[in-house]
């Protein structure tokens, strides 16, 4: 399945980016007139095979993030800006991710892929997970998708994903890697697109690295 995913990738990424553009344009637009910072923010993550790169997302929080709190977003953060409150909610701040897919560092399906410090942490079974190609939605996004609401009632919300989410996700990805076709692929991508459609899902940047 590996070419034939790689040219379904390749396909809907460059449709979408050529489709999507105007709206791309608006979303620039709208982060530019807030308050006048960089319309993307880029973050180090960990893909295929242990490898680095950076992953694109529009900005939604203020300029200077990182060093006002946690390098993560639970709850209403206030670090959030307006504008990047709905890009989150309808996980618009994710399509510039298209750009990653089209690179080939990512997958429209696949595990979403970790910063260095979290995967530090794997234990050898759960770095299976970084044999499959990182990707914008996939299961454990579904299956977690109200995410954020758990973590928020947390009194150390770092320390239940480290410890109870993000092993349960792993497992769900690796459990769907054994059965992944390009059908199944598709039927992943139309649950995330159902679920947007609902203004509930949390998926991708549910539990956000600080971006």
């Amino acid at each position: 399945m590996k070419w034939s995913k790689r040219l379904f990738d390749l396909f809907w990424s460059i449709l979408g980016l050529a489709v999507l553009w105007p709206l791309f344009l608006l979303i620039a637009l709208l982060i530019k007139l807030e308050d006048g910072g960089p319309v993307f923010f880029h973050q180090e993550r960990v893909g295929y095979k242990g490898r680095s790169f950076r992953i694109w997302k529009f900005r939604t929080m203020v300029v200077d993030a990182e060093k006002r709190g946690k390098p993560l977003t639970v709850g209403r953060d206030p670090r959030v800006t307006r504008v990047g409150y709905w890009l989150r909610r309808f996980k618009l701040d994710e399509l510039p991710q298209l750009i990653n897919v089209m690179l080939g560092q990512m997958s429209l399906v696949g595990p979403r892929p970790e910063v260095p410090r979290y995967v530090a942490l794997y234990t050898p079974e759960q770095r299976k997970v970084l044999e499959i190609v990182p990707g914008i939605t996939d299961p454990a996004s579904i299956a977690y998708r109200y995410e954020n609401e758990l973590l928020a009632c947390s009194h150390d919300p770092e320390r239940t994903y480290i410890e109870e989410i993000m092993p349960e996700k792993i497992r769900l990805n690796l459990e769907y890697a054994i059965r992944a076709t390009l059908w199944t692929d598709m039927m992943v991508i139309l649950r995330t697109i159902i679920c947007l459609g609902h203004g509930r899902y949390d998926g991708p940047g549910k539990y956000s690295h600080t971006a």
